[in-house]
């Protein structure tokens, strides 16, 4: 394909040649001979190490039978290749030459008007996978044809396929390129030549071919030839790289760098080194590479800060190598305990001996920690996991002997640091190290004592929008240098944060990760064995800008209308302003049949659109566009399509144009476009606006109809998608034509992004819309919209902008403002946010500003009152918040209170309370109290109304605690007569006393008349008691305790009555029915008695006894009775009906205590037979004989008989 591309630039020198009558094919044929020559393979030899035995070479041949075709093939393309390159140099020489004659030509030829012809055909073309193929052809015509490619009858569309097509036309010479070609692009391809006098066609076939083996399983085995084809003969063009890479320690990452490699051969993968800071790398458990699958990776599965570094990538190619560089930073991981230092790192040893070696290590950096006392060195044995501790103390310097050593064994080492917060995680271990004879072993080189000074002055200087260049001086005394640690602080900040984690040794060095816009300062630290210097002078201040260049080159010319003698062009912005702001533009037209570029205006262009006039109708045109900052004039854009000129007639729109992107986020953006300069034959109603991801052909229209503004949020979008849109305007007559296609735009936030945040300004109150921007640099500058309009000089609103803030601030906000706000910061990548001010929102926002206006001073309590000791009464208020200026004055039924006689007013601005407190609180005290307040700008005031039955109450409050602190001055009770029941149930009259002296008696009354218990009372105790045993209702009545001295009486009354009594019998009863017994049977000649025991009974407590549920009241058949032991109840002359379950149930106002008992079967029938049997008994005493009177005796009987 690279051939064709050679005949077809030959084809053009030729037919510039006969245009100007001159024959250039003889010379045209011998550079090709020359060339051809030049370029011829050499006879290849077979060396004697690849010579075979007789077994060898016929597997040899048995191998090489199923491939040799393939790999003959493949060796034809490269000579192909080497051929064409040739060609194409000379090609270009013939093109320069003829240049330089054509600009003295006059081209009598040019207004002879002639159909397309194809001076040469397309060639068919046979490729292998995965290689590149050219299609060229070379076309005449008057006037020049345009050229449309196609594929299998189907346009070739090259934005269908990104990368995949390119169209190119240059000097009459027209190709199409397919890049890694694949099987399915095995077609028929026809370029079509169209001018106004006609239209040619040239077709050719390009087949796809598949190596064998390719995308199937091989049984061949070893394949020798292959390995003939060096991995430096290949063509590698590096495209995705490793951009500068932040890690952790303890983490791991990986550099990836993707690739063409042609031709690309699986088992022969292009030759890569990957090396850090110069040093080569090779495989290891630390270290993983791998090239292949048009990737060369390299993966550090456990980082530690020896890691850092610079990594390059060098890919050994045809032309020599490709290189690509970038910066890895490794942090330190979280230390082992706050503000513990970061771990050391590069340990190795040195002075190697039999049992001993000296191990030195590189120190961490400190910048907000304590600063380093020591460090301890560990060993382990290799292939143990035991690690011993070498120092008792820790070591001061970077370095330590480690002795005792076993000869032959293999240790390895590590090291931690140590502060006054504690020890840092351990260094990563050192390489194995054998103790063996020292006289092949490394040196450390001697060292002198001590730090080295601070490094001199410190310049940093503008690089990206994310980095700055930093450089330094040397330090005055080095004393053998290890590196630096460079230190950054944002300028406000007192905190300081490392650039890098492992000391740099070059005087120079670019800090990344800094947040555009942001201003820094910069310090650096010398480093050696002993530790870190002193830090350098801070530099001066410096924002994080890019360094100042000229832009890059505008893209995407676009025709936006052609009246046959002028065209109006637009083009987009360059992709890089170069640090400052592009403030001009340039245009160069030529005719498309010409070599020579004409200015077309001289003075410079603002805007991105201009009107070309002075044109010939019915001529092609091309135009490139130069953008110019302060930096000055950038490179020119690539040249435009031919456009014709030729007057646009039709009925419908022309395009859109200039399709931005904003408020781009993770599932929605907002797309914008401008009007089209052609409307058509009338007014554009509105747009449609298509949507395609990136790649895909398939457009889905976003709006079922045309939207009447020039803006459409797109929601719906996958995180991480790209997409490419474009837009049609309609009018009365139908669809104009397709906008050009936007630029793709990836569904993604950029990161720290920020939304746009109503509010109203604490101190002035006005209503704002404002926005952070996450990034900014020098020149950008905020551009607020209202429904995407841009808002300008509007006097509704005011902008300001501070740093990296912008504030939209409404003078008068109403109804009118309401809508939807957008902001786009200039010269960013796509900083922008959006804000809909709803009528709710609003109106929210104006009551706070109307309480910022016109503030008050908010109060947490309103003015209220208590009753103090003595009688006192205290009016207070208590506010949020008070300043030391507050002023307040209270006003008393409309007349104004001050401090004194009998008023004490005061605040405290720590708590907010104002108070004012009445000594003397009486009926002239009733009435409406206010206080009102001033503190500053705001003000409030309390009001409180005490009159009627609200001052009634405090009046009689205030008097009785005006009585209460008189009677405390004398012997008082702390505590008036209340009762207590003990656990043997006797009630306890108690109060406390206080103010007491011996001298104070105590008295107990009941009735009037006086108690004296068996025990005095003890007033010095705090506390007398008067016990009631037994209680009942004879206890009843009032009793009084009396406490008095010399300086006064106190007396406390309990009414023992109504429900005092009730309460005290409900005590007594809830102790006496927690220590019931169970039921007891007990028989009597009477009957049968259940019997219940319990600490004391008395018939006032509430008890029931019942009978199968059934309530028992009491009569001469059931008797309900009592002692101070115990309750009982007895069933006179029982029969069978008073069989059943029995219970008492013992109520003491809040639970019920209950005992039962089952007065049947054979319980009932032994105390039936009991009680029968006590009834006889008693019956039987009861008739028993008796001697009435006594016989009489003998000294009787003898006198009456005398």
């Amino acid at each position: 394909s690279a051939s064709q591309a050679a005949s077809g630039w030959s084809a053009t020198a030729l037919r510039c040649f006969n245009l100007l009558g001159k024959s250039s094919s003889k010379s045209v044929s011998q550079v090709q001979a020359q060339a051809t020559e030049a370029m011829a393979e050499p006879t290849y030899t077979i060396p004697v190490f690849r010579q075979r035995t007789d077994e060898g070479t016929e597997e040899y041949q048995r191998v090489t039978t199923n491939v040799g075709k393939g790999l003959t093939v493949i060796q034809e393309e490269l000579h192909r290749m080497r051929m064409a390159t040739k060609a194409q140099v000379d090609s270009l020489a013939i093109q320069r030459e003829v240049k330089d004659m054509m600009t003295k030509r006059v081209d009598l030829l040019d207004d002879i008007p002639k159909m397309p012809d194809f001076l040469v055909a397309l060639r068919p073309h046979t490729v292998w996978e995965k290689t590149p193929v050219k299609l060229f052809c070379t076309v005449q015509g008057n006037p020049r044809p345009v050229v449309k490619w196609y594929k299998g009858g189907v346009p070739v569309d090259p934005l269908s396929s990104p990368g995949k097509y390119k169209i190119e036309n240059k000097y009459g010479v027209h190709g199409l390129i397919i890049s890694r070609c694949v099987v399915s692009d095995t077609a028929e391809y026809s370029a079509v030549a169209t001018n106004p006098h006609g239209t040619a066609t040239s077709k050719a076939t390009v087949t796809v071919k598949r190596a064998a083996g390719a995308g199937e399983s091989c049984h061949l085995g070893l394949v020798p030839h292959l390995t003939e084809i060096h991995a430096s003969k290949l063509e590698v063009t590096l495209l995705d790289r490793f951009s500068v890479t932040f890690g952790v320690e303890g983490g791991s990452i990986s550099l990836v760098c993707s690739m063409v490699v042609v031709p690309d051969l699986p088992n022969l993968p292009p030759f890569a080194q990957w090396y850090r800071d110069d040093k080569l790398l090779k495989p290891s458990k630390l270290v993983e590479l791998a090239v292949g699958g048009g990737a060369a990776r390299l993966t550090l599965p456990h980082l530690a800060k020896d890691d850092e570094g610079l990594y390059t990538l060098r890919i050994f190619t045809k032309d020599g190598t490709a290189e690509h560089s970038a910066y890895l930073f490794v942090s330190d991981a979280a230390p082992s305990a706050a503000g513990a230092p970061g771990a050391p790192m590069s340990v190795k040893a040195y002075d190697i001996n039999s049992d001993y070696v000296l191990v030195a290590w590189k120190p961490p950096n400190t910048v907000n920690e304590a600063a380093i006392t020591g460090y301890f060195v560990d060993r382990c044995e290799a292939g143990s996991d035991t690690w011993v501790q070498c120092n008792d103390a820790p070591v001061k310097v970077c370095k330590y002997p480690v002795h005792g050593l076993s000869v032959g064994h293999s240790y390895h080492f590590r090291v931690r640091a140590v502060n006054s917060a504690g020890i840092s995680r351990p260094s990563r271990k050192s390489d194995k190290v054998t103790a063996l004879d020292p006289a092949e072993s490394e040196r450390l080189q001697g060292t002198e004592e001590g730090v080295p000074s601070a490094p001199g002055q410190v310049v940093a200087t503008r690089n990206t929008k994310s980095s700055v260049f930093v450089q330094w001086e040397v330090p005055k005394h080095q004393k053998n240098l290890m590196g630096y640690y460079i230190d950054g602080r944002v300028v406000g900040s007192k905190e300081w944060f490392p650039c890098n984690h492992k000391p740099f040794k070059h005087t120079r060095f670019v800090v990344h990760g800094l947040i555009p816009g942001e201003s820094y300062v910069f310090r650096v630290q010398a480093v050696n064995v002993f530790g870190l210097s002193d830090e350098s002078q801070e530099s001066s201040p410096i924002a994080v800008e890019p360094a100042l260049a000229s832009p890059s080159a505008p893209y995407g010319i676009t025709m936006l209308s052609c009246d046959g003698s002028s065209m109006t062009l637009a083009w987009k912005s360059p992709k890089h302003c170069g640090g400052s702001k592009v403030n001009a533009y340039y245009i160069d037209k030529r005719d498309a049949d010409t070599l020579l570029w004409q200015e077309v205006n001289l003075a410079a262009i603002t805007e991105r659109i201009c009107t070309v006039d002075n044109l010939t109708e019915g001529t092609f045109y091309e135009f490139k566009v130069q953008a110019g900052n302060l930096a000055g004039v950038g490179v020119p854009s690539a040249p435009s399509a031919p456009m014709k000129c030729e007057a646009w007639t039709m009925e419908e729109p022309g395009p859109a144009y200039d399709l931005s992107f904003s408020e781009v986020r993770s599932h929605s953006l907002v797309i914008l476009w401008k009007a089209p300069v052609y409307t058509g034959a009338s007014a554009v109603t509105g747009y449609l606006v298509d949507m395609a991801k990136k790649g895909s052909a398939e457009f889905v229209t976003l709006t079922q109809e045309a939207v009447n503004h020039r803006y459409l949020q797109v929601t719906g979008l996958e995180e991480g998608e790209t997409y490419v849109f474009r837009v049609r305007a309609v009018n009365g007559n139908g669809v104009g034509k397709l906008s050009q296609l936007s630029e793709p735009v990836c569904a993604k936030a950029l990161s720290g992004t920020k939304e746009i945040v109503a509010g109203v300004d604490e101190e002035t109150g006005d209503v704002f819309l404002s926005l952070e921007a996450c990034e900014i640099c020098e020149t950008s500058k905020f551009v607020w919209s209202k429904n995407y309009k841009p808002i300008g000089n509007c006097p509704r609103v005011a902008v300001t902008t501070k740093g990296r803030t912008s504030r939209l601030t409404f003078t008068n906000p109403d109804k009118d403002d309401l809508g939807r706000y957008s902001v786009v910061v200039t010269d960013t990548d796509g900083v922008s946010g959006s804000h809909t001010l709803t009528e709710d929102a609003l109106n929210t926002m104006l009551e706070l500003s109307y309480a910022i206006r016109h503030p008050i001073v908010p109060l947490k309590h309103g003015l209220n009152y208590e009753i103090l000791e003595k009688g006192h009464v205290r009016f207070w208020l208590q506010a949020v918040k008070l300043s030391p200026s507050v002023s307040y004055r209270f006003i008393v039924n409309d007349k104004e209170v001050t401090s004194g006689e009998g008023h004490k007013i005061s605040h405290d601005v720590a708590t907010g309370i104002i108070q004012m407190t009445v000594d003397h609180f009486t009926r002239a005290n009733e009435g409406t109290y206010t206080v009102q307040i001033h503190d500053g700008k705001a003000k409030t005031q309390s009001s409180l109304v005490l009159v009627g039955d609200v001052f009634k109450a405090a009046l009689k409050e205030a008097e009785f605690q005006r009585k209460e602190h008189i009677r405390k001055q004398g012997p008082h009770f702390a505590e008036y007569l209340y009762f207590t029941v003990t656990e043997d149930c006797t009630v306890m009259l108690a109060c406390k006393v206080a103010n007491v002296k011996k001298e104070t008696s105590f008295h107990w009354y009941k009735e009037d008349d006086e108690i004296v218990p068996e025990t005095p009372p003890n007033v010095m105790s705090g506390a007398c008691a008067l016990p009631i045993s037994q209680f009942s209702r004879k206890d009843q009545g009032v009793f009084k305790a009396v406490l008095s001295d010399d300086r006064g009486k106190d007396t406390s009354v309990f009414d023992i009555s109504g429900k005092v009594f009730d309460d005290i019998i409900n005590a007594i009863a809830q102790i006496a029915g927690a220590s019931a017994s169970d039921l007891v049977l007990q028989c009597t000649p009477e009957g049968i008695r259940l019997q219940c025991y319990m600490n004391y009974y008395t018939e006032e407590m509430k008890t029931v006894w019942k009978h199968k549920e059934s309530k028992i009241a009491s009569s001469e058949k059931m008797r309900i009775g009592g002692t101070a032991e115990m309750a009982w109840m007895q069933i006179c002359d029982p029969s069978d009906k008073e069989k059943g379950h029995y219970s008492i149930e013992i109520s003491d106002g809040v639970q019920t205590h209950t005992r039962t008992f089952d007065l049947s079967g054979q319980a009932y029938t032994d105390a039936y037979e009991e009680y029968l049997r006590l009834k006889a008994a008693a019956f039987a005493e009861k008739n028993r004989g008796r001697v009435v009177g006594g016989l009489p005796d003998v000294v009787t009987i003898m006198e009456e008989k005398v």
